[in-house]
């Protein structure tokens, strides 16, 4: 695959799979990109689960933090890696080991390396891209807020109960 360029409907068929989400690298800080993406994916409907050996046993945002993604209790669809790209190889191996369907690494984040050994493996690689990004791209979020989407129109996007914009993504099943 090539990690230079990802196809929307291979972000989307991601998205739109992914129920629950391992956050590597999870801060409480709120001035942290870790922190509004863990709120922004919560808010969306995902079931995120912060990984961050320094604060395992606390809660950031009401969900209990985790040291290790082989702590985590019940199954994961995707590890978002808010660490280095070095550090990117061991937690691609360790998704590995516990059944993770997708592997995503946040923007300046990329191990090619560990990317190969996902996609031998047979993970779905998404590399120096946001999740939280690409879901309000996707969903027209962005662009509705104002934020130039090189398209002209006067549709709003459609609004999920809360009124928010969204991919509207069915997680009750």
């Amino acid at each position: 695959m090539n990690h230079d360029s990802y196809d929307d409907a291979y972000i989307s068929s991601i998205l739109n799979s992914t129920k629950t989400i391992a956050m590597v690298g999870a801060s409480s800080n709120k001035v942290r990109p870790s922190y509004f993406v863990l709120k922004y994916l919560l808010e969306k409907g995902f079931d995120v689960i912060p990984v961050n050996p320094g604060h395992a046993g606390k809660e950031f945002l009401g969900q209990r933090v985790y040291a290790s993604l082989s702590d985590i209790p019940r199954e994961v669809d995707m590890v978002d890696i808010f660490r280095n790209s070095q550090a990117a190889g061991p937690i691609t191996g360790e998704a590995i080991k516990i059944g993770a369907k997708t592997i995503w690494m946040q923007l300046t984040v990329r191990n090619d390396e560990a990317a190969a050994r996902a996609e031998a493996a047979g993970l779905r690689v998404v590399m120096n891209r946001c999740p939280k990004i690409e879901y309000g791209r996707l969903s027209g979020e962005i662009g509705w807020m104002g934020v130039n989407s090189r398209t002209l129109s006067s549709k709003r996007g459609r609004l999920s109960g809360n009124r928010m914009q969204s991919l509207l993504i069915d997680k009750s099943s």
